[in-house]
């Protein structure tokens, strides 16, 4: 495997902050969430960055590559698009699934994927897929989680080892989502970080969050914790990282603090050299050939091990579990069996709450139409339990409108009128008539 190009320490550029993140001293690189730019449309602040020779790196948020269907073309030339247009060494996706297609439901947040057999199967074919399609090498992070899927087959090392050695894919390691899934899975970083092929690192994404009733929440809105500067201290003694990014994506603190964190990470990076011999193209555990012949994972050449083609049926077997998992969390249907139902309802509250916090946040107006945040996001919650997501936030929200002009709400005239303007000038459509509410209100109370 080629040696990854040295990143140094970076921050997630995020528009809210982005005149601090200009004036941070010593910043190396950034990145920036994939979907969330457009490559005729740069913002200045980036194009600032990048004349003044910062390196600027995509992440995905939306391919669903661990998801049962093959990567979708468009989102996969969209990825490809913004790494041309901002110039990266490299893009980076999740190993998550957040779609079903049958039925059409999106979760819009990173699910894991069941580390199982077929999974793996249909996760290696699809990262092949993306691998083809894209301009640029793809590194792929571990997703932070709430819940374990019932009978799985490979460990967090087993089955990350395997996906490197059959797809030659790059790793991101996130240590905030070790320290999540030590609390939520009782899964111990160390050994994470001991049975993984170090020398596949791409770089390393650093986080805070919270614990609320014994479940750490992955907020990338509080601070880093010491726990978490400490597990990335556990793999700066294993391998030299190519870069360390800090994420912060809500509850912006002020720049100073930022500085702090970043300082912070800093630190831990240049504290003393990794384990002798062990740099960031050289690996830490059990070498190569060692875990292949151990999981029959193929030679360890850092060489992909081709495979033949998923069996249909193995993607079937994916698409029905992860379908009825999608289902319970987000439509209300009974949780599968061998899932903890308390975690499963704990995962279900989340997704809802995002809804409501991201639809406001891409569509402010409609609190201060339904009379401030409170009522807001009471309206919402209510809706969230009858209307999956099917299309992405920009839709739902257009839904969330349509839904509350159907049932003849907000109860104020003027509001509503002023809904019913808001919903027009973006759905381009006139609202639906009364007969048409009262037919589609049947309708949804016979179903």
């Amino acid at each position: 495997m080629e040696p990854m190009a040295h990143l140094g320490v970076g921050i997630g550029w995020r528009p809210e902050i982005a005149d601090a993140v200009e004036r941070l001293s010593g910043l190396d690189w950034v990145e920036v969430v994939a979907e969330n730019v457009c490559p005729g449309h740069l913002p200045e602040s980036l194009l600032r960055l990048r004349e003044r020779g910062t390196r600027v790196v995509p992440h995905g948020v939306s391919l669903g590559l661990g998801g049962a269907d093959r990567p979708d073309p468009a989102k996969l030339a969209a990825l490809g698009e913004r790494a041309v247009a901002l110039g990266a060494p490299l893009v980076t996706e999740h190993i998550a699934f957040v779609r079903t297609s049958s039925p059409v439901l999106e979760a819009g947040h990173l699910l894991p994927v069941p580390r199982t057999r077929d999974a793996l199967d249909v996760l290696c074919e699809n990262v092949r897929i993306a691998q083809e399609s894209l301009p640029v090498p793809l590194a792929l992070e571990n997703i932070a989680a709430l819940f374990s899927w019932p009978g799985e087959e490979l460990t967090e090392g087993q089955f990350l080892t395997e996906l490197v050695e059959r797809t030659g894919v790059r790793l991101l390691i996130d240590v905030a989502n070790l320290h999540t899934n030590q609390v939520n899975r009782g899964e111990d970083p160390a050994a994470v970080l001991d049975a993984i092929p170090l020398e596949a690192l791409a770089y390393v994404h650093v986080a805070g969050g919270v614990e609320r009733g014994g479940v750490w929440h992955d907020t990338h809105a509080h601070p880093v914790p010491p726990v978490v500067l400490d597990l990335l201290a556990e793999l700066r003694s294993r391998v030299e990282p190519a870069g360390v990014l800090l994420e912060r994506d809500d509850d912006f603190p002020p720049e100073a603090e930022l500085a702090g964190e970043l300082a912070a990470i800093r630190a831990v990076v240049t504290a003393g050299p990794a384990a002798p011999g062990k740099t960031a193209t050289t690996g830490s555990g059990p070498s190569d050939t060692e875990q292949g012949a151990e999981q029959g994972a193929g030679p360890g050449t850092g060489q992909a091990v081709e495979r033949g083609p998923v069996e249909e049926s193995a993607r079937t077997r994916v698409a029905l579990g992860q379908a009825a998992l999608l289902s319970a969390l987000v439509a209300g249907t009974p949780v599968p069996e061998g899932f903890d139902r308390g975690r499963i309802r704990v995962q279900a509250r989340a997704l809802a709450a995002k809804r409501a916090d991201v639809v406001a946040r891409l569509a402010p107006e409609l609190p201060v139409i339904l009379g401030g945040p409170d009522p807001y996001r009471e309206a919402f919650l209510s809706y969230a339990k009858g209307r999956p997501m099917t299309s992405g936030y920009r839709r739902d929200a257009l839904d969330f409108a349509e839904d509350l002009l159907i049932r003849d709400l907000p109860a104020d005239p003027a509001a509503r009128r002023r809904l019913t303007t808001w919903w027009r000038d973006r759905a381009g459509a006139k609202p639906p008539r009364r007969i048409v509410r009262w037919a589609r209100t049947l309708a949804g109370r016979a179903a």
